[in-house]
């Protein structure tokens, strides 16, 4: 990623995202984004970077000898910490919608910055609000106590959260309003799109923020607005 479009991509919200990927591709019908209302642990936040997944799970004990369950949560901290960065860090939480399991909290969002991670998207729990690592944004299903009998299931796969499907080294831009998967043919486009959608929406913004604006200016201003957008 060019480092003037990754600055450009920490900047906007995902809405701003999902809308440039739609003028990039000429129409409308984008769909990898996540379903239903998300939680942030900072509502300013925003994550971008490549998808580095795990699953997770912790409504039951693993069944799976000790050191095999060490071995597997030792080799996501590896995968973490070597990820190439920018990096988003993307976990099921296959008990998912009763997941329990607060994996993300004070130690975890710690460990996750000193690696370097971006940030955390998860369809699973978050804890620790007060305490987290201050700009590790936290992008969750639910906010809860406890950790259960939280363990890494899988690494380095596909996962599903909130309807979204991610897969290792794809793409990833979360914030307050979910997330989004940007398509790789986009990603040339991605920086000149972004720009000029905002450029089609201060067609309307400009005027309507001005003092005097009525009808007629909106009129005006709407043809515009509707002559430049995809």
């Amino acid at each position: 990623m060019q480092p003037s479009l990754h600055k450009l991509l920490t900047s906007v919200d995902t809405p701003t995202v999902c809308n440039a990927i739609e003028v990039s591709q000429g129409k409308r019908g984008f769909n990898d984004f996540t379903r239903g209302t998300m939680l942030i642990n900072e509502p300013t936040g925003v994550l971008v970077g490549y998808a580095s997944t795990a699953k997770i799970a912790a409504v039951a004990p693993s069944e799976e000898p000790p050191e095999t369950v060490r071995a597997r949560r030792m080799a996501y901290y590896k995968q973490m910490s070597e990820a190439p960065q920018p990096v988003v860090c993307v976990i099921e939480d296959e008990d998912f919608p009763n997941a329990i399991g607060a994996f993300w909290g004070e130690v975890n969002t710690t460990i996750h910055k000193g690696f370097g991670v971006a940030g955390t998207l998860t369809n699973g729990v978050m804890r620790d609000l007060g305490d987290m690592a201050p700009d590790y944004p936290v992008v969750a299903g639910s906010i809860g106590p406890s950790h259960g009998f939280v363990h890494v299931t899988a690494v380095n796969t596909p996962v599903q959260v909130f309807g979204l499907r991610v897969n290792p080294g794809d793409l990833v831009h979360a914030d307050r309003h979910g997330a989004v998967v940007i398509p790789p043919d986009v990603i040339p486009d991605l920086e000149r799109a972004i720009h000029k959608m905002q450029d089609t929406e201060h067609l309307v913004l400009g005027p309507a923020r001005e003092a005097g604006f009525d009808f007629n200016a909106f009129e005006a201003a709407w043809e515009a607005f509707e002559k430049a957008r995809t």
